[in-house]
C-alpha cells in the first residue's frame, strides 16, 4: 500500500505578492479525492522523432505551458475549501525533469517505458509546489518521451488537451481573462442548489434548458433568473426524477476478477493505432458510430480477456463511468473540471461482434437525453463542500456501481510538430476514483485510434493481455461486417 498522501486539510498560506483565487467546489472535490489506492492524476505519454533537449522543452514550457496561471500556482486549503496561490518560489526545474530510461535484463523499450509510466502514477505529487510535473527521457525508440503527470483539480480531458495543443508548434496563447470574467465556481454554486433539489420550480426550469444541447446550457444555466419563460417543465420534471431515481436504485456492478479491493500499484498499458478511416467505414456499414464500434471493441477484448483467465463472462455486464463534456469547446483554456459521469454498460458477455456493437448502441441510446451527467456534476460539487470522511462516503457510491472508468477523446486528424519533432504517437490514462481498479483510455490521433489500459496490480498485474485483444476483436468485427448482405 502507499503512505497516505492526502494533502493536509489546512496549510499554512505561504506569503503571497497576490490575492489568493478561491478554488470551485468540484475541482475541490478532486483535490481531496486521493487516496491510499488512486491518485487523481491525469498521466500522459507523448513519443517524439527525433528527440527533443532538455533546454529546449523547458523553453517550451517557459513560453507558453505557463502562460496559464493554474500552472505556477500552488493549492492552499483552510476550514472553508481550498485556494490557488502564487508560487513565489517557482523553479521549473523541479517539474521539466530529465532521466535515462533504466531497463532490466531482456526488458523491451516499450515494457521499460510502461512500468516507469506505472510507477509515476504511483507517485503522488508535491503538495506544496504546483500539481504537475513532466519526466523528459532520452533516446526512446531512437527519439524522447514525454511522460505528463497534471492532477485533475487543475482541468479535465477536454481542457488538459486544449492546454497540450496550446504548447506545440504553432499552438494558440490562452486568452487574456477580463476582470469581469465569471468566478470560476459559479457552475458549481447553481449546480448545487438546481440540481441536487430538482423538486424546487427553479430546478425544473433550469434543467429544462438541457434540451438545447449541454454545453449551451452551462452557459445560459449561469443566470437561473432568466430561466422562468422555460418550456415543456413538468416533462423535463419527470425525466430528471427518474434519473435521480435511477443513480440511486443502481445496482452494484457484476463481480468479475476486475472488481475488487485494489492495492494501489498501477500498471499501464497501450497498444498500436488502428486506421481511423477503417472503423468509421465498420460503423457507416452497420449504421453504428464510431464510438459504438471502439467500445465494442474494448467489452469484446475485456471478455475475451476473461475467458482465457478461465472465467466465463456469459450474460455478464460490466458498467463504466463515462465523462461527458459540459462546456463549450472553445472555452476549454479557462481550465477547471466541466464534466459530468454518465453510467455506460459494456455487454462483455456477448461474444458474436454484430451483437455486441448493437448492443452497445442500444446502451448509448438510452443514455441520450438523461440528466445524469448533470446530476452527477451536481454531486461532486456537494462532496467539495463535505469533510473528508464524509466525501469519500458520497463518492465511494461511484465505485460501488463500476468496474472502470472510460473515456474517448477525438485528437488532431494530424500529427503535431513539438520543438521541431514529430508527436508520432500519444496515449494518456484517467484516474479511477474510490475503488475503481480499472481505467479505460480510446483516443483518436493523426488518422490512427488506439486504446490504453490502467490498472491496479491485484486486479489485472498484466493489461497489456487486454490490450492485445483489441485489434483482433476489430478485425473480428470488420470481417464478419464484410460478410454481411450489402445492398
Amino acid at each position: 500500500m502507499l503512505p497516505s498522501i492526502l494533502i493536509p486539510f489546512e496549510t499554512p498560506v505561504p506569503p503571497m505578492s497576490q490575492a489568493a483565487e478561491r478554488m470551485s467546489r468540484v475541482d475541490t472535490a478532486w483535490l481531496r479525492m486521493d487516496n491510499d489506492v488512486n491518485l487523481m492524476m491525469i498521466v500522459g505519454v507523448w513519443l517524439l522523432t527525433p528527440g527533443v533537449p532538455h533546454a529546449a522543452l523547458c523553453e517550451r514550457v517557459q513560453d507558453k505551458l505557463l502562460k496559464y496561471a493554474r500552472f505556477r500556482q500552488t493549492v492552499v486549503q483552510d476550514a472553508m475549501g481550498a485556494s490557488w496561490v502564487e508560487d513565489e518560489d517557482f523553479d521549473i526545474q523541479r517539474h521539466v525533469l530529465h532521466e535515462k530510461l533504466e531497463r532490466k535484463k531482456g526488458q523491451s523499450e516499450r515494457a521499460a517505458l510502461q512500468a516507469r509510466v506505472g510507477e509515476l502514477a504511483n507517485t503522488p505529487l508535491d503538495p506544496a509546489r504546483p500539481l504537475w510535473q513532466f519526466q523528459l527521457i532520452d533516446g526512446y525508440e531512437g527519439g524522447s518521451a514525454l511522460i505528463a503527470r497534471v492532477h485533475h483539480c487543475i482541468g479535465d480531458g477536454i481542457a488538459l488537451i486544449s492546454v497540450m495543443l496550446s504548447i506545440t508548434d504553432g499552438g494558440m496563447d490562452p486568452p487574456t481573462r477580463k476582470k469581469k470574467d465569471a468566478p470560476e465556481d459559479e457552475d458549481s454554486d447553481w449546480l448545487s442548489d438546481a440540481v441536487v433539489k430538482p423538486l424546487t420550480d427553479i430546478a425544473v426550469k433550469a434543467i429544462g434548458m438541457y434540451g438545447g444541447g449541454v454545453a449551451k446550457s452551462m452557459e445560459v444555466l449561469s443566470n437561473p433568473q432568466q430561466l422562468l419563460g422555460s418550456i415543456d417543465m413538468a416533462r423535463t420534471g419527470i425525466q430528471v426524477l427518474r434519473d435521480v431515481a435511477a443513480m440511486a436504485l443502481m445496482p452494484d456492478d457484476s463481480p468479475t476478477r476486475l472488481k475488487g479491493k485494489p492495492v494501489g500499484r498501477k500498471v499501464v498499458a497501450w497498444g498500436e493505432p488502428l486506421p481511423l478511416d477503417a472503423v468509421k467505414s465498420i460503423g457507416k456499414g452497420l449504421n453504428c458510430s464510431i464510438n459504438d464500434v471502439l467500445l465494442a471493441c474494448a467489452a469484446g477484448a475485456i471478455g475475451q480477456y476473461l475467458r482465457d483467465q478461465g472465467d466465463d463472462p456469459s450474460g455478464q455486464e460490466i458498467r463504466a463511468m463515462v465523462p461527458v463534456n459540459l462546456r463549450p469547446l472553445e472555452k476549454a483554456w479557462q481550465l477547471g473540471n466541466r464534466f459530468g459521469l454518465a453510467p455506460l454498460v459494456l455487454p462483455i458477455g456477448i461474444e458474436n461482434p454484430i451483437e455486441r456493437v448493437y448492443a452497445v448502441r442500444a446502451r448509448m441510446n438510452e443514455l441520450k437525453g438523461s440528466y445524469q451527467p448533470l446530476l452527477a456534476f451536481a454531486v461532486l460539487s456537494v462532496a467539495g463542500l463535505l469533510i473528508k470522511p464524509v466525501q469519500d462516503t458520497l463518492l465511494g457510491l461511484f465505485a460501488k456501481k463500476a468496474t472502470a472508468v472510460m473515456t474517448n477523446v477525438p485528437g488532431p486528424a494530424k500529427a503535431l510538430k513539438f520543438c521541431g519533432s514529430t508527436l508520432r504517437q500519444t496515449m494518456f490514462w484517467v484516474p479511477a476514483s474510490g475503488d475503481i481498479g480499472m481505467g479505460v483510455s480510446i483516443l483518436s490521433y493523426g488518422g490512427g485510434v488506439q486504446f490504453g489500459l490502467i490498472t491496479d496490480e491485484k486486479l489485472c498485474p498484466d493489461p497489456q493481455q487486454i490490450i492485445d485483444r483489441f485489434e483482433p476483436e476489430f478485425e473480428k468485427l470488420a470481417l464478419v461486417t464484410m460478410m454481411l448482405p450489402w445492398v
